[in-house]
């Protein structure tokens, strides 16, 4: 049974991805249960799945992929460009199988950016904080944001003087709405976040990160602050394997109409 837990908004993007889940999902007579995000009753649902032990697959915007507009409600761009995560268990893809880079491929024929340019080894100057959503931290880390922030500085400080930058999240009306992420990330030294996609942003253009275990971005940044000042820069052949790992664990709706999510995803070591 495929259990799509519905939205109230209804500019809500999961009212166009969840028809489609519901059509290119096989029902394997199990209860099945996909959320978008952790808005509404999703997370007093998700622990009902996780008491229950119940399946559960978390569905949000993709991690290579052209970007949406968000605000003042969400609407897609180009929607053969435009691709969702779904993971499984988890809101980051984080057991997985690397794929044969095919659709890895087809992103750079689109026109979306997939490579990896290599380090940053000039001179280096601040560290960037980007912590996640109030939301998202609180659920993954059990504290407010603010409060996230302070310990992750106050981390930081002891073993580096490095000046830190904070950026949060654009949202209108906050300082940093309209801004583009790339300027921050200029003359960087290491982005450090806890489930952000802007550790994504980071390594594409050249800054390393240190994320949370439970982050996509986990499998090349590193997790301990300690290293803030030598942070973990992978080889280029481990960087394109990640990057094919995530162009498998992302999908357009038509993609997930048709089954090839499902059958792609299944395929998976998750």
């Amino acid at each position: 049974m495929i259990i799509t837990h519905k939205i109230a908004w209804d500019k809500c993007l999961s009212h166009q991805i969840w028809p489609a889940i519901e059509k290119g999902w096989k029902d394997e007579g199990k209860p099945v249960h996909f959320f978008w995000g952790l808005a509404g009753n999703n997370i007093k649902e998700l622990a009902k799945c996780i008491k229950a032990k119940e399946e559960w697959w978390y569905v949000d915007v993709g991690y290579l992929t052209q970007q949406i507009i968000r605000y003042p409600e969400p609407k897609i761009h180009d929607y053969d460009k435009t691709y969702f995560r779904i993971c499984k268990g988890n809101i980051h893809t984080i057991r997985c199988r690397v794929g044969d880079g095919r659709r890895l491929s087809k992103l750079e024929s689109q026109g979306i950016d997939v490579e990896f340019k290599g380090w940053n080894t000039g001179e280096t100057k601040h560290i960037l904080l980007c912590p996640s959503s109030p939301m998202v931290t609180y659920h993954i880390d059990g504290i407010e944001q603010i409060k996230w922030i302070d310990s992750v500085t106050k981390q930081i400080e002891k073993v580096s003087d490095r000046p830190i930058k904070l950026r949060n999240k654009p949202r209108p009306g906050n300082k940093w709405w309209g801004t583009d992420i790339k300027d921050d990330l200029k003359d960087c030294h290491c982005l450090v976040t806890n489930m952000s996609l802007s550790a994504i942003d980071a390594v594409m253009n050249m800054v390393p990160a240190i994320t949370h275990q439970r982050n996509v971005a986990s499998f090349i940044t590193g997790r301990d602050l300690k290293f803030v000042e030598k942070p973990m820069r992978p080889g280029r052949k481990t960087m394109n394997e990640w990057l094919k790992m995530l162009s498998d664990n992302q999908f357009t709706i038509k993609e997930i109409e048709l089954g090839l999510a499902y059958e792609i995803l299944k395929g998976q070591l998750c």
